[in-house]
C-alpha cells in the first residue's frame, strides 16, 4: 500500500487493540533526508551543550561525607569499603515499601535500577556502581535476588549521614582519596535518574517515542492509556514480568496475584 507524497498514513494497530495508528507523512527519500539533516544540526547542538554541561559537572567542588555505615550480608560495611578498592563510586538510593509485595514495591526505582547488568565499563573507569535500599537488607536483597541483580546491595535506611536530608530516589556519586575519605562529588534526582534509563534513550530515537502521555507527540501517536503507569504493566513494575515468566505465565493469560516473597524472591 502506497501513499501520495506529503500525506499521513494509518495502519493498523496490534491484534487485540482497537484504535488505528496515525503514521508520518510518506515523502520522498530526498525530502526525508532534508528534514533529517535539519534535525540532526538540533541533536548536534544538544550534544555540545550536554559536553559543556559534563565539562562543568566535573568542575563543580565536592563536599566530605561524614562516617557512614551501610549494611550488607555481611552486616554493617563502612561506606569507603562499598568502593570494592576502586577510586569512584555511584551510588542509586533505592526506594523501599515495608512488608509490601514485590509487585508493589517502587516501579520508578526499578526501572532506573534494571538497566545496569553491564558494568564492565564503569569497571573499567575505577568506578564502581551499589544500590542503597531505603529497606532492611535482609527484606530488600530477596527482591535483588529475584531481579538478578548482579552489582552490590546494601541497606542504607539509618545511613542519615549519606541522605543529608533527602528522600531515596536519587543518584549520589562519590570519590575518595588515599586516606580513605569519601567525598560526594554529585546527586541528582527526578529526572536526573534518567541517566541510568538506558531504554528511555532508545524509545527516544524511535517514532512513536515513550508513549507517555506527558510527550508533544501529534494527533492520533499511541500513548499509555489514561490512568495507567508507564512503568507497570498488570499491576507490576514492567521489568519483573521476565523473572516471572519461568514461573507462571504472562498476564494475557493469567490474572497474577499481588503476593509477599518467599526465601526465593519468588511470590508465594
Amino acid at each position: 500500500m502506497s501513499a501520495e507524497p506529503g500525506t499521513t498514513r494509518t495502519a493498523v494497530s496490534p491484534p487485540g487493540s482497537q484504535q488505528r495508528l496515525v503514521l508520518p507523512p510518506a515523502v520522498s527519500r530526498a525530502s526525508w533526508s532534508a528534514a533529517r539533516d535539519a534535525l540532526l544540526d538540533r541533536e548536534k547542538a544538544h550534544t555540545r551543550e550536554g559536553d559543556a554541561i559534563a565539562a562543568e559537572r566535573r568542575r563543580l567542588p565536592m563536599t566530605a561525607v561524614p562516617s557512614a555505615t551501610v549494611t550488607g550480608a555481611a552486616g554493617p560495611v563502612p561506606l569507603v569499603d562499598v568502593f570494592e578498592g576502586r577510586r569512584m563510586l555511584i551510588a542509586y538510593f533505592h526506594m523501599w515499601h515495608d512488608g509490601a509485595s514485590l509487585a508493589d514495591q517502587c516501579e520508578g526505582c526499578t526501572f532506573s535500577t534494571c538497566h545496569m547488568h553491564t558494568l564492565d565499563y564503569l569497571h573499567a573507569r575505577d568506578v564502581t556502581y551499589a544500590v542503597f535500599s531505603q529497606g532492611a537488607y535482609e527484606e530488600s536483597a530477596e527482591f535483588a535476588a529475584f531481579m538478578g541483580y548482579n552489582w552490590p546491595w546494601y541497606s542504607a535506611r539509618d545511613a542519615t549521614a549519606l541522605l543529608a536530608g533527602r528522600g531515596f530516589g536519587f543518584i549520589a556519586c562519590y570519590v575518595r582519596d588515599d586516606e580513605g575519605q569519601v567525598f560526594e562529588t554529585y546527586w541528582t534526582t527526578d529526572r536526573g535518574t534518567e541517566a541510568l534509563m538506558t531504554s528511555y534513550h532508545a524509545l527516544d530515537l524511535t517514532v512513536f517515542g515513550r508513549q507517555e502521555r506527558w510527550e508533544a507527540s501529534p494527533d492520533g501517536w499511541p500513548r499509555v492509556p489514561a490512568g495507567e503507569h508507564p512503568w507497570r504493566t498488570a499491576g507490576r513494575p514492567v521489568a519483573q514480568w521476565s523473572r516471572l515468566r519461568q514461573i507462571q505465565p504472562h498476564p494475557a493469560t493469567e490474572t497474577v496475584r499481588s503476593q509477599p516473597l518467599t526465601e526465593s524472591g519468588a511470590s508465594a
